[in-house]
C-alpha cells in the first residue's frame, strides 16, 4: 500500500537500486544483530542489517518513502560488513548498502550544515596536497596551546558536535607530513624476487608516514623491487564508502592508469580500507566499457601487503624485539577481516618474530568506530565503540597493539588517551621492520 509520502517521494531511482533478489535472500533470522555495532549501541531494529533490509524492500515496493527518517538508519550503518561474515544465509548486505548509499546521495537532500561538512570532507580528505595546505595552521593550533584550551572548554561539543569530533581525532602532525620522501623506485636488497607497486594512501602519508617507510624496507629486505608512482591520487575509498559513486569511479580510473605501465607483479596496500575498495574496482566499473577489462586485470594484482608476504614468504632474518617474550594483540580492521577475509596472515607474520606471543581480545570482530569518517559524522556511536574496543584490547594486558589501518590507528590512539592508557599502537610492518633491522623496542622508548 502506497502512502501519500511515498507517492510524493517514489523512493529509489532506476539506476542500480538495491537488488530485490539480494533482499529476498534475507530470512530475517537475526543472526546479524549481535555482531552489528550500530545495533549494539543504538538498540533499535531499524539500525540493524535486518531492519535496513526491511527498509530497502519497502522503499523498492513504494510502501516506505526515502526521506530523512529512513535515511538516518542507513547513515547509522558503519559499513563494517560484520553481518556479511556472520550471516548463515549468505546475504550480500555489502552489495545492498553499497547500492543504497548512492541512492541516498542522489535523492535525499541533506541539511545545509550536513551538506557543507560533507562537501568539505570530500573536497579535502582525498587530496593530500589540499590537506597539506591545512597542516601548517593546524600545526600552529596544536603547538600554541590553543588546542588544549578548545578541548578543555568543550564549547565545540555543544555548538558543533561533528566539528568537535573532527577536531578530537586530529593526530599530532609529524614534520615529515609536508613532503613525500619515498623515491619512485627502490631496489631489492640482494636477489630480486618480485617487482611490486605500493600505494602511499592519502591520510597515512601525512599522519603516519613511518608506516610507508617501514613497508618499503620490509619489502626490499625480502627481495622486492618497489615501484612508487610519484603522482598517485586517492584510491576512492572515502567516496566509495559514502555513496559518492561518480567520484569513486573517477578515482578508480585514475588509479588504474597510474599503475598501468609499471610492469609490477602485485600492487600492495598497507591500509585495509584502501585495499578493500581497490579490490572492488571490477564491480565499481562493471558498466564502463573502457575500463571494465582493465579493472578486472588490476584487481587480480591488488593485495594487502600482509597477504602478499604471507603468500611469498619472508626471506630476511628476524630478531627479537626485546630480551623477554613480547605480548602483542592484533586488532582486526573491519575491511581486512570482513571485507577482504584476511585474518590468519597478519598473525602468521607476527608470530615469526622471535619471542612474540599473540593474545586475542574479546569481541575481536567488533568495529572500533572509525569506519572511514563515521567517527566524524556519527560521533556518539563511534565514541562508545572506541571505548569498548580499547577496553577489550587493553584487557589482554598486551604490551603492544598491532593495527593495519590508519583509521583504526587514529581512533584507538585517541581512546587510549581518553582512558589514560599508554599502550603503543604499531603497524605490523613497523614491527617486522624493527625485527629485520635488529632494533629493540627499548631503544625506541616504546616500552
Amino acid at each position: 500500500m502506497q502512502t501519500s509520502d511515498s507517492v510524493a517521494n517514489p523512493g529509489f531511482d532506476a539506476h542500480n537500486p538495491p537488488d530485490p533478489k539480494l533482499i529476498d535472500s534475507c530470512v530475517h533470522c537475526g543472526f546479524c544483530l549481535s555482531t552489528c555495532p550500530s545495533y549494539r549501541v543504538i538498540g533499535k531494529e531499524m539500525d540493524s542489517p535486518r531492519g535496513r533490509i526491511y527498509l530497502m524492500d519497502g522503499i523498492n515496493e513504494g510502501e516506505i518513502p526515502l526521506n530523512a527518517a529512513t535515511v538516518q538508519h542507513f547513515d547509522s550503518c558503519l559499513g563494517c560488513l560484520a553481518c556479511v561474515t556472520t550471516c548463515p544465509s549468505g546475504v550480500q548486505y555489502d552489495k545492498l548498502i553499497g547500492a543504497t548509499r548512492p541512492q541516498v546521495e542522489r535523492k535525499e537532500p541533506r541539511s545545509l550544515p550536513q551538506k557543507l561538512l560533507r562537501q568539505f570532507i570530500f573536497s579535502v580528505f582525498p587530496y593530500p596536497n589540499r590537506m597539506r595546505a591545512l597542516l601548517r595552521p593546524l600545526g600552529l593550533y596544536q603547538k600554541s596551546g590553543l588546542q588544549k584550551l578548545v578541548r578543555s572548554l568543550k564549547f565545540l561539543d555543544a555548538i558543533a558536535p561533528q566539528l568537535s569530533a573532527m577536531e578530537a581525532i586530529l593526530p599530532e602532525i609529524p614534520a615529515r607530513a609536508f613532503t613525500d620522501s619515498i623515491p619512485a623506485l627502490i631496489p631489492a636488497l640482494g636477489e630480486k624476487r618480485y617487482r611490486v607497486g605500493m600505494l602511499l594512501g592519502c591520510v597515512q602519508r601525512l599522519f603516519n608516514p613511518d608506516v610507508n617507510d617501514a613497508t618499503v624496507r620490509v619489502l626490499t629486505a625480502n627481495g622486492c623491487e618497489v615501484v612508487v608512482p610519484q603522482v598517485q591520487g586517492c584510491c576512492g575509498a572515502l567516496s566509495h564508502h559514502q555513496g559518492q559513486e561518480e567520484e569513486a569511479k573517477q578515482f578508480a580510473r585514475r588509479m588504474i592508469d597510474t599503475f598501468a605501465d609499471t610492469g609490477v607483479d602485485a600492487i600492495l596496500i598497507n591500509a585495509s580500507g584502501c585495499g578493500h575498495t581497490m579490490k572492488e574496482y571490477s564491480h565499481l566499473l562493471q558498466d564502463d566499457p573502457n575500463y571494465r577489462t582493465k579493472a578486472e586485470a588490476f584487481v587480480r594484482k591488488v593485495k594487502d601487503v600482509q597477504e602478499f608476504l604471507a603468500e611469498v614468504g619472508l626471506t630476511a632474518p628476524l630478531s627479537p624485539l626485546q630480551d623477554q617474550p613480547l605480548t602483542l594483540v592484533y586488532q582486526d580492521a573491519c575491511h581486512m577481516l570482513h571485507g577482504q577475509k584476511i585474518s590468519v596472515q597478519p598473525r602468521q607474520l607476527l608470530r615469526k618474530i622471535p619471542g612474540v606471543q599473540l593474545r586475542e581480545p574479546v569481541d575481536a570482530a567488533l568495529c572500533c568506530g572509525s569506519a572511514g569518517i563515521y567517527n566524524i559524522l556519527q560521533p556518539e556511536v563511534a565514541n562508545e565503540l572506541g571505548r569498548q574496543k580499547v577496553e577489550n584490547l587493553t584487557n589482554t594486558r598486551a604490551e603492544i597493539i598491532a593495527s593495519a589501518n590508519i583509521g583504526c590507528y587514529v581512533q584507538i590512539s585517541r581512546h587510549l588517551k581518553l582512558q589514560d592508557k599508554s599502550v603503543p599502537v604499531l603497524h605490523p610492518m613497523q614491527l617486522l621492520d624493527y625485527s629485520i633491522r635488529g632494533i629493540r623496542l627499548k631503544d625506541l622508548q616504546l616500552l
